[in-house]
Formats: C-alpha cells, sequence, structure tokens
C-alpha cells in the first residue's frame, strides 16, 4: 500500500503544513535529499501547545504532541515533493523536547514520531535519530520536529 492510500486508511487529515516563525524556510531539497525545519504540534481546538513534558504534559500527551507534530512534518514534505509516495525513505528524524529539569523519557515521546512513520511507510518509515531536552522553544511549544528525507 502506498503511503498516500496508508494515510488515507490511517484517517489522517494533511493539513497546508504551517508557516515558518522566522527568516526562513519550511524544508529545501538539495540533490535527492529533502531537509525540513523543525515543526511543532498542530493547533489544539484553534490553540497552539504551549508547556513542557513533565510538567504540563505527561509522556502519553507528550507521544500525541510528536505524532501531530509530525503531521505538520509530513504536509510539508508532501507540499515540497507533491505526493508522499515520493518518499524512498526517511534517513533522520531529531526531536527537541520542552522538557522540565528531571524529566528522563525523551525517547518515549519522539517515539510518537517514529512510530507514526513506520505505519505511513513501513520499512521506508525506519530512521536514524536523535532526540534532546531542552529548557525552551520558540512560542513555549512543548517540542519540535524534523526530519531527513530521501
Amino acid at each position: 500500500m502506498s503511503p498516500e492510500q496508508r494515510i488515507l486508511e490511517l484517517g489522517i487529515h494533511l493539513p497546508t503544513g504551517s508557516l515558518p516563525a522566522g527568516n526562513y524556510v519550511s524544508a529545501i531539497q538539495s540533490g535527492n535529499l529533502l531537509f525540513t525545519s523543525g515543526r511543532a504540534p498542530l493547533p489544539i481546538d484553534g490553540c497552539a501547545a504551549r508547556g513542557q513534558v513533565g510538567r504540563e504534559y505527561s509522556i502519553i500527551d507528550g507521544y500525541a504532541l510528536a505524532r501531530s507534530a509530525c503531521i505538520d512534518l509530513l504536509a510539508v514534505v508532501k507540499h515540497q515533493l507533491g505526493s508522499l509516495d515520493k518518499v524512498a525513505r526517511f534517513i533522520e528524524l531529531h526531536g527537541a523536547i520542552n522538557a522540565s529539569p528531571e524529566f528522563e523519557d525523551h525517547a518515549k515521546v519522539l517515539d510518537g514520531a517514529s512510530d507514526l512513520l513506520v505505519e505511513i511507510f513501513g520499512p521506508a518509515g525506519v530512521h536514524v535519530r536523535s532526540v534532546i531536552g531542552v529548557s525552551s522553544l520558540r512560542n513555549g511549544v512543548p517540542l519540535t520536529v524534523r526530519a531527513t528525507v530521501e
């Protein structure tokens, strides 16, 4: 099943992709690689998510927020390539988690994005990744994800 068919089967609606928060672009293609900028979770009931994982958000909440940010990332990829079916594979996923100082389960949070990529792309969604905890992110968002795609 193609990624575009799988998204429909999962009932996922890709937004148009949020605009950059500063003087940069959402993605740049160089050769056969596409590099995306950091994507934050989609608004919930019209409101942007704000706060820290480990304080305002649990691991389960963070997992859902990472999945949501990955949906925005996929919207950017689709906009750049015209179709998710053109993705050969996800190479790298990077997450930055706005976390309270005592929070240590960053990997479990970023699994929300990683699991979604594998659900949609199968083996082509398996990637290398890194995740870091930070004390703040732009506009107080709880996390961002970015990717390198072939």
